[in-house]
C-alpha cells in the first residue's frame, strides 16, 4: 500500500499561498488588508494615553447638617484649567489654592436632607465620582416671645433685596486667612440651627441662621476675619427688621453680616482686618434685647459658623 504523503508541513512556516488556500486572493483584497493593518498599528502608536483622574479630597470626611463641606481637587497631569465640581448635579464655584490644587466650599444646613451626596468633576482629567454621606444633626428648639411691635414687623423689600445681594457677592480674591474670630465677648445666647416657635406658631422651613451674643448695648463688635464691607443698611434707610446691618465679604463666597447694631462704625467699600471695631450691639430691628446676630453665609446659604472658628476649613 502506497503511504498517504501530508498535504503541508507542520515543520516550517506556512506561505502566503498556503495561508490563502490553493486559489491566491485577488491582488486588491491583499493589499486592503495590508494597509488596513498599517492604519490600525499607526492609530495604536499615535493615540493619547488615558488621561489621570483626579485626586478629591472631603474635609470634613464625615460632615453634618449645617457643615460647610471644602471639596479640594488635585490635578495629576499639570493641567492649568480649572475643574467644574458638581455635587448632586449644583454647580459650585471653584478657586486655584497654587500647585494644581482647586477648592470648592459646599454650604449645608438643617433644611438640607441627610443622606448620600454625590460629587462630579469634569474637566482634563477623569474622576472616580466620589461621594459623602451628611449626616443628620439634632438642633434645640427655642420658644421666643415678641412684643406686639416687634411681631408686627415684616421686613421691607429694599432691605431684602440689600441682603440678597450681599448673599449673592462672588469675589475671587481670597481675603480670610486662619480661622476667624469671636465677635463679640458677650455670651451665646441663642446657638445656630435652633428650630423657633414665635409667639407659640412654630417657624416652617426655618432655622436660626447664626450665633446670637447676649451685650450691653454699646459693647464692641469686632470684624472676624479680613475683607471688603459690601454692605451698610441702616433702620432709616428701610432695614426695619433686620436693624442697623454690615456685610463683610470675606471673599469666594464666603460672607459675614451682622445685625440688631447700634451703631455703624464703617462704611461700604472699607477694607477691614481680623479683631477691627466695626460697630456696637444694639437692639434694632425685630429684636427681644441687646444682642449681636452673626452669620455665615457660603455661597447663599447660612451655615454654622463654629468650623470657621475652630480652623477647621483652610
Amino acid at each position: 500500500m502506497t503511504p498517504i504523503k501530508p498535504t503541508m508541513s507542520l515543520s516550517r512556516p506556512l506561505g502566503l499561498k498556503a495561508m490563502l488556500g490553493r486559489r491566491p486572493w485577488p491582488w486588491r483584497a491583499v493589499t486592503f488588508m495590508v494597509v488596513a493593518s498599517f492604519v490600525a498599528a499607526l492609530v495604536t502608536l499615535l493615540s493619547p494615553l488615558p488621561a489621570q483622574a483626579y485626586d478629591v479630597a472631603i474635609q470634613p470626611a464625615s460632615p453634618q447638617q449645617g457643615d460647610t463641606v471644602a471639596i479640594v481637587v488635585t490635578a495629576n497631569a499639570g493641567t492649568r484649567d480649572t475643574p467644574t465640581v458638581s455635587v448632586n448635579g449644583e454647580t459650585y464655584p471653584t478657586f486655584a489654592l497654587g500647585s494644581g490644587r482647586y477648592r470648592t466650599l459646599v454650604p449645608s444646613s438643617p433644611l438640607h436632607s441627610s443622606g448620600r451626596y454625590v460629587i462630579q468633576v469634569t474637566g482634563s482629567e477623569r474622576t472616580r465620582n466620589p461621594a459623602f454621606w451628611l449626616d443628620r444633626r439634632n438642633f434645640p428648639v427655642q420658644r421666643i416671645t415678641l412684643s406686639s411691635s416687634a411681631a408686627s414687623i415684616e421686613g421691607t423689600d429694599h432691605e431684602f433685596d440689600r441682603v440678597q445681594a450681599f448673599k449673592d457677592v462672588l469675589s475671587p480674591q481670597k481675603y480670610w486667612n486662619g480661622p476667624f474670630l469671636r465677635p463679640s465677648q458677650g455670651r451665646v445666647s441663642s446657638e445656630y440651627g435652633v428650630r423657633r416657635y414665635y409667639n407659640g406658631v412654630f417657624a416652617e422651613d426655618y432655622y436660626h441662621r447664626g450665633i446670637d451674643y447676649a451685650a450691653a448695648t454699646g459693647s464692641p463688635v469686632v470684624a472676624p476675619a479680613a475683607g471688603r464691607v459690601s454692605l451698610v443698611g441702616r433702620v432709616a434707610d428701610g432695614f426695619a427688621l433686620h436693624g442697623n446691618t454690615i456685610g463683610i465679604d470675606h471673599g469666594q463666597g464666603v460672607g459675614s453680616i451682622f445685625i440688631h447694631l447700634n451703631s455703624i462704625a464703617v462704611s461700604e467699600g472699607d477694607m477691614v482686618q481680623p479683631g477691627q471695631t466695626i460697630g456696637t450691639i444694639g437692639s434694632t430691628g425685630a429684636s427681644t434685647g441687646p444682642h449681636l446676630h452673626w452669620g455665615v453665609y457660603v455661597n447663599g446659604v447660612a451655615v454654622d459658623p463654629g468650623p470657621w472658628r475652630n480652623g477647621s476649613i483652610e
